[in-house]
């Protein structure tokens, strides 16, 4: 044995024998007790059952139960606030969705909060893109005649959205933006009501979720102009993206989990190795993409810088087209 070798093997057995970092074996045994996942979109919505479908593979995987706490309220500011004030210790994480991203750009100054600094980026789920539909009896099959017509007609479109300051409305408005057209937002309390008056006429265009708003185009009852991911979305194969016309959009639900500030780094790896492991399995992506969802895993650092990018993109168009919320 080399004396290097002997000098390593004395290194190694003396850093063992150090009682003063109880973190070491508290991340290598962990998790020992069950883990919460808090989510503020409210029990049933799309992230609620990803965040259950991801869970449970993570209790087979790792051992504990991966329990998911839904508190709606504040468009999951709530939600977001209560991880923030738990211990950073990994028994608390945070499901990170757009409404986060949209909150942060909003109503930076009213949160208690600030998702870049007191959130640390865990892993990354992925994306699923909304979907532009109008009622079929509307006088546009393209987002070409869409947006000519609303040029011909300012002032008088409605569209729809699930609420104040969600990423339904937050894509809407990037489309006016970008468009140059002049359309009224109307907010409901969530999808569905926004889409059943999209069926009878009262509003005439809404940027949807895909879940709710599917089986309406299938059926032929909506007509879906174009989707507002950045690629074409496999379900709906013919139907182009919104930034086929308008170059650069692209507006995306997306979730992942996060957790509060300073939690042990080692523990962030596993949870981000162990969730990347989750979502490349066949059955997983089945089931996500029963949700519209598109897995895309990422390195908590990637996943960080995207969620700043994402904040200082609906920051800006804040900005620029004056959106206010009250």
């Amino acid at each position: 044995m080399t004396g290097s070798r002997r000098a390593f093997l004395r290194l190694a057995a003396g850093a063992a024998a150090v009682p003063t970092l109880p973190w070491v074996a508290s991340a290598q045994a962990y998790p020992t007790r069950p883990v919460h996942i808090v989510v503020g979109l409210g029990p049933g919505s799309m992230a609620d059952i990803a965040a259950r479908l991801i869970g449970q593979r993570l209790s087979e995987q790792l051992g504990q139960p991966f329990v998911i706490d839904d508190r709606g309220g504040a468009g999951g500011a709530l939600a977001a606030e209560s991880v923030v004030r738990a211990p950073a210790d990994g028994y608390t994480l945070h499901l990170i969705n757009s409404a986060d991203t949209a909150n942060a750009a909003l109503r930076h100054n009213k949160l208690k909060f600030n998702i870049i600094s007191d959130i640390a980026p865990v892993a990354r789920f992925g994306s699923g893109p909304l979907v532009m539909v109008v009622n079929p009896s509307y006088p546009t099959k393209t987002v070409p005649e869409f947006i000519a017509h609303a040029k011909a007609n300012p002032g008088k479109i409605n569209f729809g959205s699930s609420g104040i300051g969600s990423l339904v409305q937050l894509a809407g408005e990037l489309f006016k933006a970008q468009a140059g057209v002049n359309l009224i937002h109307v907010p409901y309390r969530g999808m569905v009501p926004a889409l059943t008056d999209l069926l009878g006429g009262q509003v005439q265009v809404v940027f949807s979720t895909l879940p709710p708003a599917l089986e309406h185009i299938k059926a032929g009852r909506l007509r879906a102009l174009a989707v507002t991911s950045a690629t074409r979305y496999e379900a709906l194969p013919d139907v182009p993206t919104i930034g086929d016309f308008l170059p650069d959009y692209e507006a995306s639900f997306a979730l992942g989990l996060g957790a509060p500030k300073n939690a042990p780094a080692e523990i962030i790896d596993t949870l981000n190795k162990e969730t990347n492991t989750a979502l490349a399995d066949p059955a997983i992506k089945a089931k996500l993409a029963s949700l519209s969802f598109v897995p895309s895993p990422m390195t908590p650092a990637a996943y960080g810088k995207l969620i700043a990018n994402e904040i200082e993109k609906w920051s800006n168009l804040i900005r620029t087209a004056n959106i206010k919320i009250e």
